[in-house]
């Protein structure tokens, strides 16, 4: 999603004369993509719980991720963005929601990998407190995607 909203913006800008703020772009990261928009402080954090959830793995460690690997250009060809980062497409305008629903799983699922005396809605709160630069919550992911259709707003799924 990342690579395709940069060619988007890309491509408008260079081929039809258009802006960044002429075009409107927003990711929803919902269900096993959500911890991608949780900060690097997060990943540190809680990096394995979070990788082993996304079934994602450092492509260079091959180990659970101690950043969000889509913020970071050191992977390059490594991953699916080809090194476009967040911060890169944030600074074109792109915006991201964060599903809410899906981040009290991801925090209940910390919660049980900490053990006895996690509190669920302590995480879910540093989790909601640590997101990527230029993202909000959102109540749910799917529910905002059906939102902006009922609005005309097009879907890309990628």
């Amino acid at each position: 999603a990342i690579f395709f909203a940069n060619n988007f913006m890309r491509t408008n800008r260079s081929d039809y004369g258009l802006q960044n703020g002429d075009l409107a772009v927003v990711i929803i990261v919902r269900h096993n993509s959500t911890p991608f928009g949780y900060n690097d402080a997060m990943w540190t954090k809680y990096g394995a719980v979070m990788s082993g959830r996304s079934g994602v793995e450092d492509p260079k460690s091959k180990a659970a991720p101690k950043v969000n690997l889509f913020n970071s250009a050191e992977y390059g060809e490594a991953l699916t963005n080809r090194g476009v980062t967040w911060d890169a497409i944030f600074k074109q305008g792109v915006q991201l929601a964060v599903c809410s629903s899906a981040t009290r799983a991801m925090a209940g699922t910390i919660a049980r990998a900490a053990g006895s005396g996690a509190d669920v809605e302590a995480i879910y709160t540093e989790l909601t407190g640590n997101l990527v630069s230029n993202s909000r919550m959102v109540p749910a992911g799917i529910v905002a995607v059906n939102r902006a259709q009922e609005r005309g707003d097009s879907l890309v799924r990628t």
